[in-house]
C-alpha cells in the first residue's frame, strides 16, 4: 500500500530569518547562506532546480550543479543543444531553486541568462575528470537514443580519439544567471515560515517581507 503524502510532517524549528540579520547585499547573504549548507554534510550543497521555458510557454525543471558565483551571477555549465539550451535560446530567463533540507532553508534565484566566454568555459573544461571531459563529447545530451550501447560505443570512440586531452566541444559551455530577484525562505514553526526577498532599487537592493 502506498504512503499517503498528506500525513507526512515536518517541523521547521532550527532558526529565523530578520531583516535586521539579513545583510544588505543578496550575494554577501547568499555567501553566509551557502557556506552554512557546505558545513551540513549535505551531499550536494551545490544542486540547484533550473527552470526553464521554452518557445511555446512549457517550462521544464531539472537539477543542475552551481559552479561558480561572484557580483555578476551563478555559473552553471551544459550542452548547448540540450533541451535546457534550446529553452534559453528560445527564452533567455531562468529560475534557480536551491533547497537544503537539513537547514530548513531555500534560496530562489530568477534572471536573464547569458553564455559565458569560451576562455571561462575551457578553463573549467580542463579542470574537470578525464571522463567527465569525455562524456560531455559523447552524450547527444536530451536527444533520443537507440541504445546504452550506443552511448558507451562513442564514449570509447572518443577515448581511443582523445587518450589525454579531448577538446572542449563547441556545443558544450556555460550559462550564468545574472539575478534581479532573490528569495530567502527559512521555515518556521507552525508554517509561519521567513521570506525575504531583494529586488534591484537604484544600485542597491530593497528588501521586503512576504507572508508564507
Amino acid at each position: 500500500m502506498l504512503l499517503d503524502p498528506a500525513d507526512l510532517r515536518q517541523n521547521y524549528d532550527l532558526g529565523a530569518l530578520d531583516e535586521a540579520d539579513a545583510d544588505a547585499d543578496p550575494f554577501r547573504q547568499f555567501a553566509l547562506w551557502f557556506e552554512a549548507a557546505r558545513q551540513s554534510d549535505l551531499m550536494e550543497p551545490n544542486a540547484m532546480a533550473l527552470a526553464t521555458v521554452d518557445a511555446q510557454g512549457r517550462p521544464a525543471n531539472r537539477m543542475v550543479l552551481l559552479k561558480g558565483i561572484d557580483a555578476r551571477g551563478f555559473t552553471f555549465f551544459t550542452n548547448f543543444e540540450s533541451r535546457k539550451g534550446r529553452d534559453i535560446a528560445a527564452n533567455p530567463r531562468a529560475s534557480l531553486l536551491f533547497w537544503w533540507d537539513r537547514l530548513h532553508r531555500q534560496v530562489r534565484i530568477e534572471g536573464n541568462v547569458e553564455t559565458i566566454d569560451g576562455a571561462e568555459a575551457d578553463s573549467y573544461f580542463h579542470s574537470r575528470p578525464y571522463g567527465s571531459r569525455i562524456g560531455a563529447a559523447a552524450s547527444p545530451q536530451s536527444r533520443v537514443i537507440a541504445s546504452r550501447t550506443e552511448l558507451e560505443e562513442r564514449f570509447r570512440a572518443l577515448e581511443t580519439a582523445h587518450p589525454e586531452t579531448p577538446p572542449r566541444p563547441a556545443h558544450w559551455g556555460g550559462y550564468r544567471v545574472v539575478p534581479d530577484h532573490f528569495e530567502f525562505w527559512q521555515g518556521r514553526e507552525s508554517r509561519l515560515h521567513d521570506r525575504l526577498v531583494y529586488v534591484p532599487d537604484g544600485e542597491n537592493w530593497r528588501i521586503e517581507r512576504l507572508a508564507p
